[in-house]
Protein backbone atom coordinates (compact mmCIF):
# COMPACT_ATOMS: atom_id res chain seq x y z
CA UNK A 1 0.00 0.00 0.00
CA UNK A 2 2.83 2.36 0.88
CA UNK A 3 4.51 1.54 -2.42
CA UNK A 4 1.35 2.47 -4.34
CA UNK A 5 1.20 5.81 -2.51
CA UNK A 6 4.84 6.51 -3.32
CA UNK A 7 4.48 5.85 -7.07
CA UNK A 8 3.25 9.39 -7.94
CA UNK A 9 6.08 10.90 -5.88
CA UNK A 10 8.68 8.70 -7.56
CA UNK A 11 7.25 9.48 -10.97
CA UNK A 12 7.38 13.21 -10.26
CA UNK A 13 10.96 13.02 -8.96
CA UNK A 14 11.97 10.94 -11.99
CA UNK A 15 10.46 13.54 -14.31
CA UNK A 16 12.33 16.35 -12.55
CA UNK A 17 15.59 14.37 -12.64
CA UNK A 18 15.16 13.70 -16.36
CA UNK A 19 14.39 17.38 -16.99
CA UNK A 20 17.67 18.46 -15.37
CA UNK A 21 19.94 15.56 -16.35
CA UNK A 22 18.98 14.92 -19.99
CA UNK A 23 20.41 18.26 -21.25
CA UNK A 24 23.61 17.54 -19.34
CA UNK A 25 23.76 14.04 -20.82
CA UNK A 26 23.15 15.45 -24.32
CA UNK A 27 25.95 17.96 -23.81
CA UNK A 28 28.38 15.28 -22.59
CA UNK A 29 27.62 12.98 -25.55
CA UNK A 30 27.62 15.79 -28.12
CA UNK A 31 31.05 16.98 -27.00
CA UNK A 32 32.48 13.64 -28.19
CA UNK A 33 31.15 14.01 -31.76
CA UNK A 34 32.55 15.58 -34.89
CA UNK A 35 30.68 18.42 -36.58
CA UNK A 36 29.14 16.02 -39.10
CA UNK A 37 28.01 13.51 -36.47
CA UNK A 38 26.59 16.32 -34.37
CA UNK A 39 23.85 16.83 -36.96
CA UNK A 40 23.58 13.34 -38.45
CA UNK A 41 23.27 11.20 -35.31
CA UNK A 42 20.50 11.13 -32.65
CA UNK A 43 20.92 13.59 -29.81
CA UNK A 44 21.66 10.91 -27.23
CA UNK A 45 23.42 8.60 -29.70
CA UNK A 46 27.19 8.34 -30.01
CA UNK A 47 29.08 8.97 -33.21
CA UNK A 48 32.76 8.67 -33.98
CA UNK A 49 34.73 9.42 -30.81
CA UNK A 50 36.25 12.88 -31.29
CA UNK A 51 36.44 14.20 -27.72
CA UNK A 52 40.24 14.49 -27.55
CA UNK A 53 40.36 16.07 -30.99
CA UNK A 54 37.63 18.53 -30.01
CA UNK A 55 39.47 19.44 -26.81
CA UNK A 56 42.71 19.95 -28.70
CA UNK A 57 41.01 22.23 -31.23
CA UNK A 58 39.12 24.03 -28.46
CA UNK A 59 42.25 25.10 -26.61
CA UNK A 60 44.11 25.89 -29.86
CA UNK A 61 41.37 28.00 -31.45
CA UNK A 62 42.18 31.73 -31.75
CA UNK A 63 45.63 31.27 -30.20
CA UNK A 64 44.27 29.53 -27.08
CA UNK A 65 41.73 32.19 -26.14
CA UNK A 66 39.45 29.63 -24.46
CA UNK A 67 42.06 28.98 -21.75
CA UNK A 68 42.12 32.74 -21.09
CA UNK A 69 38.31 32.79 -20.86
CA UNK A 70 38.43 29.89 -18.42
CA UNK A 71 41.01 31.69 -16.29
CA UNK A 72 38.91 34.86 -16.32
CA UNK A 73 35.84 32.91 -15.23
CA UNK A 74 37.73 31.36 -12.32
CA UNK A 75 39.02 34.80 -11.34
CA UNK A 76 35.60 36.46 -11.49
CA UNK A 77 33.81 33.62 -9.72
CA UNK A 78 36.53 32.83 -7.18
CA UNK A 79 37.42 36.35 -6.08
CA UNK A 80 33.83 37.56 -6.34
CA UNK A 81 32.42 34.63 -4.35
CA UNK A 82 35.02 34.94 -1.57
CA UNK A 83 34.50 38.70 -1.30
CA UNK A 84 30.73 38.43 -1.49
CA UNK A 85 30.69 35.72 1.19
CA UNK A 86 32.82 37.72 3.62
CA UNK A 87 30.90 40.96 3.09
CA UNK A 88 27.51 39.23 3.31
CA UNK A 89 28.51 37.32 6.43
CA UNK A 90 29.74 40.44 8.19
CA UNK A 91 26.61 42.39 7.25
CA UNK A 92 24.21 39.57 8.17
CA UNK A 93 26.02 38.95 11.46
CA UNK A 94 25.80 42.65 12.35
CA UNK A 95 22.09 42.72 11.54
CA UNK A 96 21.56 39.66 13.72
CA UNK A 97 23.70 40.44 16.77
CA UNK A 98 23.87 44.21 17.05
CA UNK A 99 21.21 46.80 17.78
CA UNK A 100 21.46 50.18 16.05
CA UNK A 101 19.22 52.88 14.69
CA UNK A 102 17.68 52.00 11.33
CA UNK A 103 18.45 48.29 11.64
CA UNK A 104 15.00 47.10 10.56
CA UNK A 105 14.80 49.65 7.75
CA UNK A 106 18.18 48.55 6.44
CA UNK A 107 17.16 44.89 6.55
CA UNK A 108 13.91 45.67 4.72
CA UNK A 109 15.98 47.41 2.05
CA UNK A 110 18.10 44.28 1.75
CA UNK A 111 14.96 42.18 1.32
CA UNK A 112 13.76 44.56 -1.38
CA UNK A 113 17.12 44.12 -3.11
CA UNK A 114 16.57 40.34 -3.16
CA UNK A 115 13.39 40.88 -5.19
CA UNK A 116 15.05 43.08 -7.83
CA UNK A 117 16.28 41.06 -10.85
CA UNK A 118 20.00 41.40 -11.36
CA UNK A 119 19.56 42.13 -15.06
CA UNK A 120 17.53 45.24 -14.20
CA UNK A 121 20.58 46.73 -12.45
CA UNK A 122 23.14 46.05 -15.17
CA UNK A 123 22.62 49.23 -17.20
CA UNK A 124 22.65 51.58 -14.15
CA UNK A 125 25.76 49.75 -12.95
CA UNK A 126 27.39 50.23 -16.35
CA UNK A 127 26.77 53.99 -16.20
CA UNK A 128 28.22 54.12 -12.69
CA UNK A 129 31.25 51.98 -13.55
CA UNK A 130 31.86 54.05 -16.69
CA UNK A 131 31.78 57.25 -14.64
CA UNK A 132 34.55 55.78 -12.48
CA UNK A 133 36.58 54.89 -15.57
CA UNK A 134 36.51 51.16 -14.80
CA UNK A 135 34.47 49.92 -17.77
CA UNK A 136 36.11 47.12 -19.78
CA UNK A 137 38.31 46.08 -16.84
CA UNK A 138 38.26 43.16 -14.42
CA UNK A 139 36.87 45.53 -11.78
CA UNK A 140 33.75 46.22 -13.84
CA UNK A 141 32.67 42.61 -13.27
CA UNK A 142 34.20 42.02 -9.84
CA UNK A 143 32.84 45.06 -7.99
CA UNK A 144 29.12 44.36 -8.69
CA UNK A 145 29.72 40.69 -7.81
CA UNK A 146 30.80 41.61 -4.27
CA UNK A 147 27.31 42.76 -3.30
CA UNK A 148 24.69 40.08 -2.62
CA UNK A 149 21.42 41.00 -0.86
CA UNK A 150 20.45 37.34 -0.83
CA UNK A 151 23.76 36.50 0.86
CA UNK A 152 23.12 39.11 3.57
CA UNK A 153 19.66 37.65 4.12
CA UNK A 154 21.05 34.12 4.46
CA UNK A 155 23.83 35.28 6.78
CA UNK A 156 21.33 36.87 9.14
CA UNK A 157 19.21 33.72 9.21
CA UNK A 158 22.22 31.53 9.91
CA UNK A 159 23.55 33.87 12.59
CA UNK A 160 20.19 33.95 14.38
CA UNK A 161 19.95 30.15 14.27
CA UNK A 162 23.46 29.02 15.14
CA UNK A 163 25.34 31.72 17.10
CA UNK A 164 24.03 31.96 20.69
CA UNK A 165 23.90 35.43 22.22
CA UNK A 166 25.10 33.92 25.52
CA UNK A 167 28.34 32.78 23.87
CA UNK A 168 29.02 36.28 22.57
CA UNK A 169 28.24 37.83 25.97
CA UNK A 170 30.68 35.42 27.62
CA UNK A 171 33.40 36.39 25.13
CA UNK A 172 32.80 40.10 25.80
CA UNK A 173 32.99 39.54 29.56
CA UNK A 174 36.36 37.81 29.04
CA UNK A 175 37.59 40.94 27.27
CA UNK A 176 37.40 39.77 23.66
CA UNK A 177 36.98 42.56 21.10
CA UNK A 178 34.09 42.45 18.65
CA UNK A 179 36.42 41.71 15.74
CA UNK A 180 38.15 38.89 17.61
CA UNK A 181 34.81 37.47 18.68
CA UNK A 182 33.58 37.55 15.09
CA UNK A 183 36.64 35.90 13.54
CA UNK A 184 37.60 33.48 16.33
CA UNK A 185 34.18 32.39 17.60
CA UNK A 186 31.38 33.22 15.17
CA UNK A 187 33.02 32.40 11.83
CA UNK A 188 33.94 28.79 12.78
CA UNK A 189 30.34 28.22 13.89
CA UNK A 190 29.08 29.71 10.62
CA UNK A 191 31.39 27.61 8.42
CA UNK A 192 28.59 25.47 6.86
CA UNK A 193 26.68 28.68 6.14
CA UNK A 194 29.78 30.28 4.61
CA UNK A 195 30.18 27.38 2.19
CA UNK A 196 26.51 27.56 1.26
CA UNK A 197 26.76 31.28 0.50
CA UNK A 198 30.06 30.74 -1.33
CA UNK A 199 28.52 28.09 -3.59
CA UNK A 200 25.48 30.24 -4.37
CA UNK A 201 27.71 33.20 -5.20
CA UNK A 202 30.25 31.14 -7.15
CA UNK A 203 27.60 29.49 -9.35
CA UNK A 204 25.78 32.79 -9.88
CA UNK A 205 28.94 34.61 -10.99
CA UNK A 206 30.19 31.66 -13.06
CA UNK A 207 26.94 31.53 -15.03
CA UNK A 208 26.52 35.29 -15.25
CA UNK A 209 26.19 36.45 -18.83
CA UNK A 210 24.48 39.82 -19.14
CA UNK A 211 26.74 41.76 -16.74
CA UNK A 212 30.07 40.90 -18.45
CA UNK A 213 28.42 41.20 -21.86
CA UNK A 214 27.55 44.83 -21.12
CA UNK A 215 30.70 45.72 -19.16
CA UNK A 216 33.38 44.18 -21.39
CA UNK A 217 34.43 44.76 -24.99
CA UNK A 218 37.96 43.31 -24.89
CA UNK A 219 37.82 39.63 -25.88
CA UNK A 220 40.73 38.85 -23.58
CA UNK A 221 38.62 39.86 -20.55
CA UNK A 222 35.60 37.72 -21.45
CA UNK A 223 34.41 34.91 -19.19
CA UNK A 224 33.48 31.59 -20.80
CA UNK A 225 29.79 32.50 -21.13
CA UNK A 226 30.43 35.64 -23.19
CA UNK A 227 33.36 34.08 -25.06
CA UNK A 228 31.30 31.14 -26.32
CA UNK A 229 28.54 33.55 -27.29
CA UNK A 230 31.02 35.52 -29.41
CA UNK A 231 31.88 32.32 -31.25
CA UNK A 232 28.18 31.61 -31.64
CA UNK A 233 27.74 34.99 -33.33
CA UNK A 234 30.47 34.04 -35.81
CA UNK A 235 28.68 30.81 -36.71
CA UNK A 236 25.32 32.57 -37.10
CA UNK A 237 26.91 34.92 -39.62
CA UNK A 238 27.97 31.90 -41.71
CA UNK A 239 31.65 31.99 -40.78
CA UNK A 240 33.70 29.08 -39.41
CA UNK A 241 30.97 26.46 -39.03
CA UNK A 242 33.51 24.23 -37.28
CA UNK A 243 33.05 26.44 -34.22
CA UNK A 244 29.70 24.78 -33.52
CA UNK A 245 31.39 21.58 -32.32
CA UNK A 246 33.88 23.63 -30.30
CA UNK A 247 31.08 25.63 -28.67
CA UNK A 248 29.41 22.42 -27.52
CA UNK A 249 32.70 21.05 -26.20
CA UNK A 250 33.50 24.37 -24.51
CA UNK A 251 30.10 24.44 -22.83
CA UNK A 252 30.72 20.94 -21.47
CA UNK A 253 34.19 21.88 -20.19
CA UNK A 254 32.78 25.00 -18.53
CA UNK A 255 30.35 23.05 -16.33
CA UNK A 256 32.91 20.49 -15.12
CA UNK A 257 34.37 22.77 -12.38
CA UNK A 258 30.85 23.30 -11.00
CA UNK A 259 30.15 19.56 -10.93
CA UNK A 260 33.48 18.85 -9.23
CA UNK A 261 32.98 21.65 -6.70
CA UNK A 262 29.52 20.47 -5.75
CA UNK A 263 30.74 16.88 -5.43
CA UNK A 264 33.46 17.82 -2.93
CA UNK A 265 31.46 20.41 -0.97
CA UNK A 266 28.05 18.72 -1.02
CA UNK A 267 28.06 17.58 2.60
CA UNK A 268 28.99 21.07 3.83
CA UNK A 269 26.34 22.61 1.59
CA UNK A 270 23.65 20.27 2.90
CA UNK A 271 24.69 20.99 6.47
CA UNK A 272 24.43 24.72 5.84
CA UNK A 273 20.95 24.36 4.39
CA UNK A 274 19.84 22.39 7.46
CA UNK A 275 21.17 25.07 9.80
CA UNK A 276 19.34 27.77 7.85
CA UNK A 277 16.09 25.82 7.83
CA UNK A 278 15.98 25.82 11.65
CA UNK A 279 15.37 29.56 11.63
CA UNK A 280 13.96 29.96 8.09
Amino acid sequence: MNFIKSVPVLALLTAFAAYFLLPLLWLAISSTKSLGDLFSTPGLGFGEWKLWSNLSQLFAQDHGIFARWLFNTFAYAGVGAVGSTLISTAAGYALSKFHFTGKHGFFNTVLAGVLVPGTALVLPLYLLISAWGLANTYWSVLLPSLVSPFGVYLARIYSDASVPDELLDAARIDGSSEWRTFFAISLPILRPALLTMFLFAFVGIWNNFFLPLVMLSDQKLFPVTVGLQSWSVSTSEGNQQVLIALIVTGAFVSILPLLIGFSFLQRYWQGGLIVGSVKG
